[in-house]
């Protein structure tokens, strides 16, 4: 209590803590207008904060700027180089070449259900960050079940990319969105159940309560449940679609999936709010499973909502790692991974934690040593666990190829040669 009294200040200046800011300028509105001016400046209040001052600057510079450059530098190329120093004012120059590109609508189009997708695909990925504290004081609405709500906002975007592959009149789209609605109702049953151990863990569905937690127990979450953090990295991937499993809009396949018949701004949408998902996505990962804005007690010194989003960037920079490094899936394969393997170590996971919750409500021992302690067996069983399911399932370290492989050594089609007289 101690801690959480020495955070709070009433300074409007004092950088720890920028919602002071906010209370001034809601005040001087009720002072203006009464409470009703008040009740609509708050809402503005949080959109600009969460998407104009957030969301909109880190999309154009680390979803589309740093993410290509990243990239770049991982596949030996230098990247966006030419428009402005260093190539800073390429996502400007993106930005307005959709803004002014023409878009096209097939004649059979349903016009109706194709220009609505991109609005509804669009308002979740705002309405979601209004959940996430970036600090003490930090959040626009802290509601008791904010595990929740994150977890129903973020399922309108798979409604949004059904309509699109639907309403372009394509069987290409109409593939891709098929594929969005599998992947999500795959990858959501492990996601809900790996974050349904936080809250049994923390005994809250909160966010911010999580972070007190994790603050107040000198622990993070990724520490008590590691294979935790795995499942959701690689759920979440899957739900946005990242490379290496974007198999909705896999070119080689599928030309580009649902988004095949969009051009212009309506498929800017779809880009953008990609990033703003995955940006999300990060905000959750780092509230949940690092502590949010807390560290250890350094927040007393450097403003929390700083070392939030350092987490939060240090997050997002494992999708361009994996987009950067790692080849494209099979639809067969992904589906398969999730059923057979991460629903298994899921359930396993929140039984684990289950019974180590009770076992410390139980005996009335709730430190941070017991937890760390927890932490240590519980990143055994997960080795364990891995290692040995992936055995029962078929897995044989001397089958996977060391060097490429050509189509006749795998048993795949050879053309035939009639030189030869035989395949």
């Amino acid at each position: 209590m101690e801690e959480r009294d020495s955070l709070a200040t009433d300074n409007w200046w004092d950088l720890r803590d920028l919602s002071n800011i906010a209370g001034e300028i809601l005040d001087l509105a009720e002072r203006i207008g009464g409470n009703e001016l008040a009740f609509i400046v708050s809402p503005i209040i949080g959109f600009v904060a969460a998407f104009l001052i957030f969301i909109l600057p880190t999309q154009l510079f680390l979803g589309v700027y740093g993410e290509r450059k990243i990239i770049g530098r991982m596949q030996s190329r230098y990247g966006p180089n030419r428009v402005g120093p260093f190539g800073l004012l390429q996502p400007i120059a993106d930005a307005v070449k959709l803004l002014t590109k023409e878009s096209y609508t097939p004649r059979g189009a349903d016009i109706l259900v194709m220009y609505t997708a991109p609005i509804v695909f669009v308002a979740p990925a705002v309405m979601l960050m209004a959940v996430i504290p970036f600090g003490p004081n930090m959040v626009i609405a802290d509601i008791p079940v904010a595990v929740l709500y994150f977890l129903a906002m973020a399922s309108f975007p798979v409604i949004a990319s059904f309509m699109a592959g639907w309403g372009s009149n394509n069987k290409y789209s109409l593939f891709g969105a098929m594929r969005i609605v599998a992947m999500t109702l795959s990858y959501e049953v492990p996601l809900v159940l790996v974050l349904l151990g936080t809250v049994v863990i923390t005994g809250t569905m909160s966010l911010q309560d999580m972070v007190w937690w994790q603050s107040d127990n000198n622990i993070w979450l990724v520490f008590i449940a590691p294979v935790a953090l795995v499942i959701f990295f690689i759920a979440v991937s899957a739900e946005l679609n990242r490379t290496p499993v974007d198999i909705a809009e896999a070119e080689s396949e599928i030309v580009a999936g649902y988004l095949t018949e969009y051009s212009g701004m309506k498929w800017g949408l779809f880009y953008g709010m990609d990033i703003a998902y995955a940006l999300a996505s990060a905000c959750f990962a780092a509230t949940i499973f690092f502590g949010g804005w807390s560290l250890f007690g350094l927040e007393q010194w450097v403003p929390p909502w700083i070392l939030f989003i350092v987490k939060v960037y240090a997050f997002y920079f494992l999708f361009i790692w994996t987009r950067g490094t790692l080849p494209r899936l099979r639809i067969d394969q992904l589906m398969k991974f999730a059923w057979q393997f991460m629903l298994p170590l899921a359930a396993l996971n929140l039984l684990l934690l289950a019974v180590q919750r009770l076992i410390v409500v139980e005996a009335e021992i709730e430190t941070s040593a017991i937890w760390w302690l927890f932490g240590g067996i519980n990143l055994i069983i997960a080795a364990a666990a891995i290692y040995g399911w992936a055995k029962v399932l078929g897995y044989r370290r001397d089958e996977v190829p060391e060097r490429p492989r050509l189509v006749k050594e795998v048993g795949g089609y050879v053309p035939y040669d009639s030189s030869k007289g035989a395949r």
